[in-house]
């Protein structure tokens, strides 16, 4: 028997949990305090998971390829049976037909593509600031990240940044995830039939339709101008073969490509992660420099050092490797504010854990936040230090102790990508603004599918002129 809190017959552990929320969050640290390794819960009386938060019993689980839970399958309308959710050879094959999308020669014209998204991004501050307007982080800096991956992974043109307020794909995103954790913790609504018959279902049917529309618009008009092309003839017409190429003209070693649903399955996952996740881990990044400013002028610094005497603002590949500082900064606003807050799997073989057997079919709940704020792996960890992720820090850190993207066999195959994309705008953005938190706003988490704001995040971007570096 592994440890946990006592549970009740019927509400299991659910009657225990404040929620998802700041509350839910200290009850979640604290419970790892007690049971660091491993716990036991029960969602009702029926359902029931282990809960792993330590790197010697998660990297168990991680290191294979066993695939996500049977929990999962409440997302599946709107994601589908794609990358993320996917299972045995299906998962292999098309994570093996998707690989080259992310090799560094797809990914590096991509930086063309972040730093006009960015243009468009820093003008907007700019327009907030001469008005005097503090600006909601997340509504910006999703507008942001789905533009680029509009752009880079779909060659996909839109205005969304410019219209002013959250695009409809974003509002109804937040709305699915919304649903997803609320349907969750009612272990009474897993029951497809019944789900559909209330109305937070209804809505969860309306928005999956509206998302699904949106990827099969950018699909449609990708497939028109293709016309039949192999990758290789795409190659020798366009500087840049993206994602969706790949997509349309992949081919596993049948010859045979991916169907239509599979095609769309892929595009709704990839638009949802490639933008959301994204969005969570530069508002938290942002937030947190604009709460220690002394730590934001250290980086800022730092930029002004790597980017002085250029003509342009423009962030190169080559130097992305170069703003350590600012790697630090952001790994830490990843560990504290955990933009993927947990994973689930499914075991298909026996596994013993800390000399327990776990039996085939048992859940296991990689609460990620939990890792990031184990009193065992990390001192103090409700504070913001960003020289944990120092070199001389890291060789001492298991590499199961951060674990932002996952890890293992099934870790996130855009973490290069998102990467990428968010040195570009943290470094465009703190080269001309310094950013100042909104002192009457409160600040407080929603934990769902990504680590969200109940209430937002405001500050304003004050213009700034980069210093020169003797």
């Amino acid at each position: 028997m592994f440890p946990g809190n006592p549970s009740h017959w019927f509400w299991g552990h659910v009657n225990q949990y404040p929620g998802p929320n700041e509350a839910g969050l200290k009850f979640q640290r604290e419970l790892t305090g007690k049971f660091p390794r491993v716990a036991r819960a029960w969602l009702g009386p029926f359902v029931s998971f282990l809960i792993v938060s330590h790197p010697e019993t998660l990297k168990l689980i991680l290191k294979t390829s066993e695939p996500k839970s049977r929990t999962y399958a409440l997302v599946e309308p709107w994601l589908g049976d794609g990358l993320l959710l996917s299972r045995g050879s299906k998962w292999s094959r098309n994570r093996r037909l998707l690989t080259p999308a992310f090799h560094f020669e797809i990914l590096k014209p991509y930086m063309k593509i972040n730093n006009r998204a960015a243009d468009i991004f820093i003008e907007k501050l700019g327009r907030f600031y001469k008005k005097g307007e503090y600006f909601e982080v997340f509504t910006e800096i999703s507008m942001y990240t789905l533009d680029v991956i509009l752009r880079c992974a779909f060659s996909y043109e839109t205005d969304c940044q410019k219209e002013g307020k959250s695009h409809p794909y974003v509002v109804a995103v937040n709305k699915l995830s919304d649903l997803a954790v609320d349907r969750f913790l009612k272990f009474w609504l897993h029951n497809k039939f019944i789900y559909s018959l209330t109305s937070n279902g209804r809505q969860y049917k309306k928005n999956c339709d509206y998302v699904h529309q949106v990827a099969e618009d950018v699909i449609a008009k990708r497939k028109q101008a293709l016309a039949g092309q192999s990758v290789e003839e795409l190659q020798s017409k366009k500087k840049c073969v993206d994602f969706l190429d790949i997509l349309l003209t992949a081919r596993d070693e049948n010859n045979e490509g991916l169907t239509d649903i599979e095609i769309r399955n892929e595009v709704d996952t990839f638009l949802f992660e490639g933008h959301d996740t994204t969005a969570s881990a530069l508002a938290w990044t942002l937030y947190s420099l604009a709460m220690h400013p002394e730590i934001q002028t250290e980086v800022q610094k730092e930029i002004d050092s790597i980017m002085y005497g250029r003509d342009s603002d423009d962030v190169l590949w080559e130097d992305l490797s170069e703003f350590h500082y600012l790697t630090m900064c952001t790994k830490e606003a990843m560990r504290l504010h955990t933009p993927v807050p947990f994973i689930q799997r499914q075991t298909t073989q026996n596994l013993d854990i800390d000399g327990k057997s776990v039996p085939v079919g048992t859940t296991i709940t990689i609460l990620i936040y939990n890792v990031h704020h184990n009193p065992f792996l990390w001192e103090d960890s409700m504070e913001y230090r960003p020289e944990r992720f120092s070199p001389e820090n890291i060789d001492k850190q298991d590499p199961y102790a951060f674990i932002p993207f996952s890890a293992g066999p099934r870790n996130c195959i855009g973490q290069n990508f998102a990467m990428h994309e968010i040195k570009t705008i943290l470094v465009r953005t703190l080269r001309r603004f310094t950013l100042v938190l909104d002192k009457n706003h409160d600040v407080q988490k929603k934990e769902g599918v990504v680590m969200r704001s109940e209430n937002g995040i405001k500050m304003m971007a004050i213009p700034r002129i980069p210093q020169s570096v003797q």
